[in-house]
């Protein structure tokens, strides 16, 4: 008897100002891909409210801190942050207009409609890299999730965000004692030594067990005060 695969089921394909970004639906999963790159779905979510987590976790206890959220994604940082009362402002910064859809009024609706909702929310369509070189807000923590890690990036202009120069606006816009926290589909000691030649503090590597293969990991790093 032959075996029967599940086939992709594509959603909606559009031409963002990276490339072409696509949603599609493999069984009970829905998946963002971009220019064919596996980017992320919906199958679990822990590692990116780890990196919610860590980043809030490394905060002194200020009342209310703001917080940057790079990628929207398929919403589990933003839903994750939003159901935490301790936040104060939450600022997503998204590039692929097509993602923004999709929360709005498409399929992942569901997983961000409350959080959306949230009168602390605010969606920011732009390029990351120039929001933080360009904004004169300042925040709390940065948490980012726009690529498979630093050494995996999506586009290669996002390479820029984890030089020093990307790192040094990463740095302006925060905080003095404000908390970088990068995720990563694997830890990288590399990354670790780009924050410290940054200037970052206290910096650490958090591990998230996943199914097979090397642990998604978050790395962060703190301003000096």
């Amino acid at each position: 008897m032959a075996t029967t695969y599940d086939i992709p089921e594509v959603l909606d394909r559009r031409e963002g100002p990276s490339g072409e970004v696509v949603l599609r639906r493999h069984g009970t999963l829905l998946q963002i891909i971009v220019n064919g790159c596996f980017l992320m779905d919906t199958s679990d979510g822990r590692s990116e409210r780890r990196l919610v987590d860590a980043a809030l976790n490394a905060l002194d206890r200020r009342a209310a801190p703001a917080v940057l959220i790079g990628g929207l994604g398929v919403g589990f940082s933003l839903a994750h942050a939003a159901a935490n009362p301790r936040w104060g402002r939450i600022t997503v910064v998204e590039r692929e207009r097509a993602v923004i859809d999709w929360h709005r009024d498409g399929p992942l609706a569901e997983l961000s409609r409350e959080a959306l909702a949230d009168s602390r929310t605010e969606i920011v369509e732009a390029d990351l890299i120039d929001f933080v070189n360009e904004t004169s807000a300042t925040f709390d923590a940065l948490c980012l999730d726009i690529d498979n890690g630093p050494g995996w990036t999506v586009t290669e202009g996002n390479d820029g965000l984890y030089s020093a120069a990307g790192l040094a606006s990463c740095a302006r816009v925060l905080r003095p004692g404000g908390v970088l926290a990068v995720w990563s589909a694997q830890p990288s000691p590399e990354f670790e030594g780009s924050l410290r030649n940054a200037g970052f503090r206290y910096v650490r590597t958090e591990e998230i067990p996943v199914a097979r293969g090397v642990p998604d990991a978050v790395h962060l790093g703190v301003r000096p005060g």
